[in-house]
């Protein structure tokens, strides 16, 4: 390989010396003028084309169509932002998703038309350059930022409208399947976020706008894993996306709670260093149980059972009359307005269908509930509790239910409930679950311990409990992962068993 080495000693001619004003007349050409109206009318064709259609999108079409300023370009052209905002985007397949969909290469071939003055095409002059920039830094900038901020898909939007509940010619109603508090952004929030570019802070808001969950910095970086498998790739990304969710509320707010999660079938009591685990049973794909947060306010024992009217209609319905079917199951049919309980024998089918009144199973031994149910405020009816059928936690797919979470050990949750864990109130409880209480009728465990005449000769009327406040209340989280860290730091993997990752595998699809 030749080269020419030359003296620092050595005197250079000046190359331009010989230039005259002529020379620089195509710097005063109209291929380098730039002229607002042009750009804009450029914009409004942009937008005009582009399909795309998330949040961010129609925000950012929104904006141009309303005539808002130019953010990114002035007189002097484009300054350093782009670069800043540009270097953050080229970084988006690390998290999974193509830089094509954040506009990267269009970005970067006007920057080099812009930095190169080449403006020498029908489809490259300056003000069609200037006006893509503009309108695809902005995109890019919104579609990144409110993604990672709040997330790119919104769960209430998206899995409430997954499951019809009933529908006719004119509506449909949607089962509530997501019922978490979070953070959305709303116009403020956007318009909060286009302020920054105008003050020059974008940098700074970008960073700030990262997932922080250890779990999203861990999953983050097992999707670059050389080992991460394709098929796999799906399920690390719909969790990332989990974890970008602004709830107001989540299980690490707490010192004390329980966290219920579907996929795995499971559920993690936490107080402090303690930390109790056990198999649960869950909604069926056809009756899901909702995700949701609340507080666990009291455990009732030995409760009555109000039989959904979905279950009346199909299964007690049709033995209305057979008197025998209805002892043999301990139900009794009470009027929903007064409460008073009804002669099974005089009971009709169009009683049960009209809604005005309950078919309710007594309380104790072969109950749906079980022997004790953790109540926590809802709108679905939803609760933990115990169950008269206990072979299914032997399954590894243990959705059984018609929406409550069915509990392994019963008993040692009511425990872990207690503040203060007195020996007499444990035996009380232990007592209350596994007494024959079948002799206490309608009334079950109402006035237990209350009156000398509230049980049989059978019970020992002191020890018999019919409620427990919990005091404090302890949050409860039902959650959906597929993907979790135990106690050890082990990553464990688990069946999407309500389809959930795949929806959002789709709501990816403009990212990917």
């Amino acid at each position: 390989m030749a080269g020419v080495f030359t003296s620092c000693q050595e005197r250079i001619g000046n190359p331009n010396r010989h230039l005259l004003l002529g020379d620089y007349r195509y710097i005063d050409s109209s291929a380098f003028a730039l002229n607002s109206h042009a750009i804009r009318r450029s914009i409004d064709q942009i937008i005009a084309e582009d399909k795309d259609r998330t949040t961010a999108d129609n925000r950012t079409k929104g904006y141009y169509r309303s005539r808002g300023d130019f953010l990114w370009i002035d007189r002097k052209g484009i300054d350093s932002r782009a670069d800043t905002l540009l270097a953050f985007l080229r970084e988006v397949g690390r998290i999974g998703f193509s830089p094509k969909k954040f506009c990267v290469p269009e970005i970067e071939a006007d920057l080099k038309h812009v930095r190169t003055l080449d403006f020498d095409t029908a489809s490259n002059r300056i003000n069609q350059v200037m006006a893509r920039l503009e309108y695809h830094l902005t995109k890019a900038y919104l579609r990144y930022s409110m993604g990672q901020r709040y997330g790119f898909l919104n769960p209430l939007a998206v899995f409430n409208r997954l499951d019809v509940r009933d529908s006719d010619s004119v509506r449909v109603n949607y089962v509530r399947l997501f019922d978490l508090d979070m953070e959305l952004p709303d116009k403020s929030v956007y318009d909060a976020a286009l302020c920054k570019i105008h003050v020059d802070s974008i940098g700074a808001f970008l960073r700030s706008v990262q997932p922080r969950h250890p779990m999203y910095v861990r999953l983050s970086r097992l999707l670059n894993h050389p080992d991460s498998m394709k098929m796999v790739r799906s399920k690390i990304m719909a969790n990332m996306e989990r974890y970008r969710w602004r709830l107001k509320d989540r299980p690490e707010l707490h010192s004390k709670c329980v966290v219920v999660n579907i996929p795995s079938f499971h559920l993690d009591a936490y107080d402090g260093e303690e930390h109790l685990m056990m198999r649960i049973g869950c909604g069926a794909l056809e009756t899901k149980t909702p995700l949701l947060t609340s507080r666990i306010k009291r455990m009732d024992i030995n409760p009555q059972w109000v039989i959904p009217r979905s279950i009346v209609q199909k299964s007690i319905v049709p033995h209305v009359g057979n008197i025998q079917y209805f002892d043999q199951h301990r139900y009794f049919v009470r009027e929903r307005r007064t409460g008073k309980v009804v002669d099974v024998a005089e009971v009709t089918p169009s009683m049960l269908l009209s809604g005005d009144y309950s078919v309710v199973q007594e309380g104790g031994e072969g109950n749906a509930l079980g022997r004790i149910i953790f109540r926590f405020d809802n709108e679905f009816s939803i609760y933990l509790h115990d169950t008269s059928s206990r072979a299914f936690f032997a399954r590894d797919n243990r959705g059984v239910s018609h929406g409550c979470v069915r509990v392994e050990n019963p008993y040692d949750l009511a425990v872990f409930m207690l503040q203060n864990k007195d020996q007499m109130t444990m035996d009380k409880i232990r007592y209350t679950m596994t007494a024959d209480v079948s002799g206490l009728g309608h009334g079950a465990l109402r006035n237990a311990g209350k009156t000398e005449d509230a049980a049989p000769d059978t019970l020992n009327r002191r020890m018999l409990l019919g409620s427990v406040a919990v005091t404090p209340q302890v949050p409860v989280f039902i959650t959906y992962h597929t993907i979790v860290s135990d106690r050890q730091g082990h990553l464990m993997q688990y069946q999407d068993v309500y389809g959930y990752d795949r929806v959002i595998n789709q709501c990816l699809t403009p990212y990917q």
